[in-house]
């Protein structure tokens, strides 16, 4: 089963929406499920070389740790000039996607969850 999952939530808002969407993630990769991931608005910062603000989980090193397990990760073109103020370079292990892929992702999918 191929599951993606669109990150839409800022990932360091003080809630735990992209934690529990990691957690789903790496739980979907144990059982056997092939996960892709593509990060748009303001979620493109959960791909940031950063560190995370306030402590808590590293939300940053579990989306790395999900990549490292065969997840494939892009982040929203279009959002990297109109979504975030953030200047810290982004993770090379997470690639720069477009809409069009992001289609080819969603018609290849068996399911799809939105954070």
């Amino acid at each position: 089963m191929t599951v993606l999952v669109i990150f839409n939530h800022p990932p360091y808002d003080g809630t735990a929406v992209t934690w529990n969407a990691l957690r789903l993630i790496k739980q979907s990769q144990s059982a056997g499920m092939e996960v892709r991931i593509f990060l748009m608005n303001e979620a493109i910062d959960l791909a940031r070389e950063q560190a995370q603000p306030g402590g808590g989980e590293d939300v940053h090193a579990m989306l790395l740790e999900a990549v490292a397990a065969g997840a494939e990760a892009k982040l929203c073109k279009t959002c990297i000039g109109r979504c975030s103020v953030n200047p810290a370079p982004f993770a090379p292990e997470v690639q720069v996607g477009t809409m069009p892929e992001l289609v080819d992702w969603l018609a290849g999918s068996d399911r799809v969850l939105t954070f």
